[in-house]
């Protein structure tokens, strides 16, 4: 059973107030721990917006060899036909590194005054705006589109993605709404923090919701995990662990009976936390999991034992 790591950047230790991002010859350092130390993916979310997210995409592929970068991306922020161009320059120049988060933010004010704002509509934007994205990685000529929220004459754009319409696009959600939109348009699926019967019960829904479009087999998922370092953090919504790292490899291993292929990792943002949680606690995981594949063969995934349900606390 693959397991994948991927880094969620916070604050810097040094001024609590400053981004993970802040300072570039600082994270130079850390994204060299990172891709070294087993962590095949980051996460740029940057307070400041889209178009800076995708400048600190652009810099953390020029300074990495093999991490995915996720970019998390909002509709309505920028025309489809601009993002589908700067994006798809972004993953040709990182050799097909690149993934989409596509989350869900309310339309802006302009948008309420000539529409209803409320949660179905933004999400029906949201499936607006990936069909579109998806179809300018694709088509091979010009195409007219005329939809609810976007208008497009001639839509094209000549330089396509290493991935072309296939780029890796990242959702969530909990409601029937988001989880529609998410099973028709989504490769990974980012769960919602709770306990193992409840992560259980939220990738019974999304599969299920995944089964209507032909997808119940090709989603995968991952779960935020907060790793408790020193003091607790408040603020953050995440499966919150803490203890020696074997402690907290147990803990996640439970998990992966659930058919988790992926945790996010909040809390790590130092140099040692870095290295520790790399070499000591990934390890510890990757390796509980050789040792249970090789003692159940067929199983791949293993029932979760009652004593482990950790309970999230948000």
């Amino acid at each position: 059973m693959l397991i994948e790591f991927t880094h969620v950047p916070g604050k810097t230790h040094a001024d609590s107030s400053a981004p993970f991002f802040y300072d570039f010859a600082e994270t130079a350092t850390k994204l060299g721990l990172i891709e070294d130390g087993g962590f095949q993916k980051i996460i740029v979310d940057d307070t400041a917006g889209l178009l800076t997210n995708m400048d600190i995409a652009a810099q953390v592929l020029d300074r990495t060899s093999s991490l995915e970068v996720v970019l998390t991306h909002w509709a309505g922020v920028v025309d489809p036909t601009v993002a589908a161009r700067q994006l798809a320059a972004i993953d040709a120049r990182s050799g097909g590194r690149l993934a989409l988060r596509m989350l869900s933010e309310p339309l802006s004010d302009d948008d309420a005054e000539t529409r209803p704002v409320g949660h179905t509509v933004i999400w029906q934007r949201i499936d607006e705006y990936l069909v579109l994205l998806k179809r300018l990685w694709s088509n091979d000529r010009p195409f007219d589109h005329e939809g609810a929220f976007y208008s497009i004459k001639g839509g094209y754009i000549e330089r396509k993605g290493p991935h072309g319409a296939d780029l890796s696009i990242r959702m969530g959600g909990q409601s029937g709404t988001a989880l529609r939109v998410a099973a028709r348009h989504a490769d990974v699926f980012e769960l919602a923090p709770g306990s193992i019967d409840e992560v259980g019960r939220l990738m019974e829904r999304v599969r299920a919701a995944a089964a209507e479009h032909g997808r119940a087999g090709k989603l995968r998922f991952a779960l935020p995990v907060r790793i408790h370092q020193g003091a607790s953090a408040a603020g953050h919504k995440a499966v919150d662990l803490s203890g020696p790292p074997a402690q907290v490899a147990l803990s996640l291993l439970a998990y992966t009976g659930l058919g988790i292929d992926e945790f996010m990792i909040a809390g790590v943002d130092t140099p040692r936390e870095i290295a520790t949680v790399g070499r000591e606690t990934l390890a510890l995981l990757r390796n509980s999991l050789a040792r249970r594949e090789a003692e159940t063969p067929q199983a791949g995934a293993f029932a979760p034992h009652p004593a482990l349900r950790t309970q999230a606390r948000v």
